[in-house]
């Protein structure tokens, strides 16, 4: 590894002084109607048939000969743009690209240059539009980013009204979620049936499944990056929507003479307001919905220094005189800086805090004062410098590191009986995480290109603290604590881990390409859940001694397609993940306000396997994507399945995914999306024994998941009508129609085995469904 970092730097320093000969043309590209930067916008040099592409926030820069150039500026969607420019010296040109929307006769679903899948290095990562997101069919009649990329290749969940999502045989935890570069610990409102991220206030979605790039660390499977809207620095703008679960209003604005900007978008459920007549007796008094609110601003100090600020806030609220909440805190401030026309600095720093609570007696209607409190949570902050050196055209060298700090508080419990009181808190536990990375984007001619770096992560268990040992009876079973080492300051455990990416594109023609990809991950933070699905009082904890970081190494191979003039696009990858220290759970394992619940966890490896098939077509009346996967996820754990392969919780041979969306005019557009996957693994007995007039279960093969719930399916349906008349004189409106569940299909949630409410000799399955019927919905958005 330290030769791979040394090649690297060695490979700086040549390209670094190779480029001194060169002059510099660089800027910003956004958009003219609102000002905001545009994500990776094609920026091709005709002379030498070559280019880039704009940053994460907006920024390139081109390394060239002195000479005259022709540069074509290219963003599907926005006006082509040439401009012929004279390179004697270092220049800044700054670029709007005007919305070409109302010229076009066809939908286009992305935003991309649109021979992007097949030229460019990235493979196994996903993109998908807000205005895609927007007109397919949603649940309530409300879109949803997480529900949407849930119809993606390698995507899956465990069921609906399951938290998070499921990549590649990770698990929920397993994925690294952004809003902002800050990570959202629970990316669910309302147990998984909408996410946490406002459609007002997004700009871009990225989804990266492989061939992950060595700035990104500290999960697994996958990287969920989510940007945030700038705000409109043209003009004021105000949108929202009516909808039947909720409604949702942004607000956004120029300031300082459009140097800054900022947006402000909020959301409140109101189920509670509509049910508060119909409800009475226990029920008086319920509480049920989730609010959030996220904001951003921006200020241009000068040509070379940007400052922005974003901020996120959101709860859940359910229950009567018994309940629970839930919700996130996040807070972003980056700097952009230039330094020169070839080296581009974004520093970050980030606060992010996920907190829950339990309350059996909310209102004190308790006659014996009899009470029980609880309250979690996991904070982290960070502070983040990312270098991008745009060497030569064919070079681009990123560089940088991170430190973040953790503070996680398992569970601070106060129970009160007959007015006694008694503390059954759980030691809070720190720990920070650093890393230094540095990578590179190599074009080496028009059809090789490669992308590669090594990201080294240093983890540290902090006192005050305690560590455990433990000993193992029986494998599989509970370990016994034997001793206890406790902690004032200093450090208690550390690990270490090298963690090498690499990409490679070869491309065969103008319409296909080949490409590979290798990555190994670290993973030092951990969700455990020993339940079905993931709930929100899930216990977040970090590695210790006892509990090892997770590792992945992953390889992929991709072949990618366009056909018709790029009008349909298609790629099959296939890919294979080896997973370490993945963590399992011994029988009736106790993991709430558990002081010794490392003895409760188990250890083993994991892998994952698939073929991913998609196919997408960009342009026309029709468009849309179909994509299947082929996947098998497995665990291997001591103690487990009489030791062999089993597969995992979330393992789904089958998962097949259509969306439509067809304009059929100005005024009126529809959607329909259609999704198929294998049920999830499951464990029932193989037989039972009588005892004391009771029928118990048993499982004499000691099997683990060896059977399936029944496969799911669901189709849905949408249709849009924008009004006529405008709103106010001057804004837009449109009505949203959508049908969830479209043919009444009562999909599985999970099946299982219990005795009969009447003869407790009678056993029965049970199949639980979240949802069982047909969902209309109908939502008015408007824009002004």
């Amino acid at each position: 590894m330290k030769q791979c970092l040394f090649f690297l730097l060695f490979l700086f320093t040549i390209t670094w002084a190779y480029s001194q000969e060169k002059k510099t043309v660089s800027g910003y590209i956004k958009d003219a109607s609102d000002g905001e930067s545009l994500i990776g916008v094609s920026v091709y040099v005709r002379e030498i048939g070559n280019g880039t592409v704009t940053n994460d926030y907006g920024y390139y820069a081109l390394n060239l000969p002195t000479g005259t150039y022709t540069l074509v500026f290219n963003y599907i969607g926005y006006e082509k743009i040439e401009k012929k420019i004279e390179l004697t010296a270092d220049l800044k040109l700054n670029i709007e690209l005007k919305d070409e929307s109302l010229k076009l006769q066809e939908v286009v679903i992305k935003t991309t240059k649109e021979d992007e899948n097949v030229k460019n290095i990235e493979m196994s990562v996903n993109k998908v539009e807000m205005k895609t997101i927007r007109q397919m069919p949603a649940l309530l009649g409300e879109v949803d980013l997480v529900r949407s990329i849930q119809l993606l290749p390698g995507v899956t969940s465990v069921g609906e009204g399951a938290s998070g999502f499921n990549v590649r045989g990770g698990n929920i935890d397993q994925n690294l979620v952004l809003l902002d570069e800050a990570p959202v610990f629970n990316s669910s409102h309302l147990f998984g049936f909408f996410s946490v991220f406002n459609p007002d206030a997004i700009k871009d979605v990225k989804l990266v499944k492989g061939g992950i790039p060595a700035q990104y660390g500290g999960r697994i499977s996958s990287i969920l990056d989510v940007r945030l809207k700038e705000g409109n620095s043209k003009k004021t703008e105000i949108n929202g929507g009516i909808g039947t679960i909720f409604s949702r209003l942004s607000y956004e604005q120029p300031f300082a003479k459009g140097k800054g900007s900022f947006i402000v978008a909020g959301r409140r459920s109101y189920i509670d307001v509509l049910a508060k007549p119909f409800l009475s007796g226990d029920l008086k008094g319920s509480r049920f919905y989730f609010y959030d609110l996220t904001a951003k601003a921006n200020y241009r100090i000068d040509d070379k220094n940007t400052v922005y600020a974003s901020g996120y806030f959101g709860r859940d609220v359910f229950g009567a005189d018994f309940g629970f909440d839930w919700g996130n805190q996040t807070a972003t401030a980056r700097w952009n800086h230039i330094f020169n026309n070839k080296l581009f600095l974004n520093a970050t720093t980030f606060y992010s805090n996920y907190a829950y609570g339990l309350e059996s007696d909310r209102n004190n209607t308790s006659k014996t004062g009899d009470k029980f409190k609880w309250n979690s949570n996991i904070q982290s902050w960070s502070i983040k410098p990312d270098f991008t050196y745009y060497l030569t055209p064919n070079n681009t060298i990123t560089f940088g590191g991170q430190y973040l700090h953790y503070n996680s508080k398992p569970g601070t419990a106060l129970a009160i009986s007959s007015g006694e009181s008694r503390n059954i808190s759980i030691d809070a536990r720190y720990a920070d995480e650093s890393a230094l990375y540095i990578g590179n984007d190599q074009k080496v001619n028009n059809w090789l290109a490669f992308q590669y770096g090594i990201r080294y992560s240093y983890f540290r268990n902090l006192g005050p603290g305690t560590s455990f040992e433990f000993q193992e009876i029986v494998k599989g079973e509970r370990k016994i604590p034997i001793s206890e080492k406790k902690f004032e300051t200093g450090v208690i455990n550390e690990y270490g881990n090298w963690e090498p990416r690499f990409s490679t594109k070869i491309e065969l023609s103008t319409t296909t390409s080949i490409k590979a990809s290798y990555n190994r991950t670290a993973q030092y933070l951990h969700l455990l859940s020993n339940t079905a699905a993931s709930s929100p009082l899930d216990v977040w904890t970090l590695s210790s001694k006892i509990i090892k970081p997770q590792i992945a190494d992953q390889v992929a191979l991709g072949w990618f397609q366009n056909f018709q003039d790029n009008m349909y696009e298609a790629s099959v990858e296939v890919y294979y993940k080896k997973l370490q220290n993945q963590i399992d759970y011994v029988r009736n394992s106790d993991l709430l306000l558990n002081k010794y619940l490392e003895g409760d966890l188990l250890f083993g490896n994991g892998r994952a396997y698939g073929t991913e098939f998609y196919v997408k077509k960009n342009r026309g009346k029709l468009t849309g994507w179909m994509s299947y996967t082929l996947a098998r996820t497995e665990r291997k754990v001591e103690g487990i399945n009489n030791n062999g392969w089993f597969p995992a919780r979330f393992d789904k041979t089958h998962n097949l995914s259509v969306v439509g969306l067809y304009q059929l005019n100005e005024r009126w557009s529809f959607s329909t999306n259609f999704a198929f996957n294998t049920g999830t693994p499951a464990s029932f007995p193989t037989n039972r024994f009588e005892w004391g007039g009771w029928a118990l279960p048993q499982n004499v093969n000691d099997s683990r998941n060896a059977a399936r719930i029944p496969s799911y399916h669901r189709l849905d349906l949408g249709a849009t009508l924008k009004s006529k008349k405008k709103l106010f004189g001057k804004g837009q409106g449109e009505w949203v129609f959508s049908v969830y569940n479209a043919y009444n299909r009562r999909n599985p949630f999970s099946t299982y085995v219990r005795q009969n409410e009447d003869d407790n000799l009678k056993t029965e399955a049970v199949r639980y469904s979240i949802i069982g019927s047909v969902i209309p919905a109908v939502t008015y958005n408007f824009k002004f």
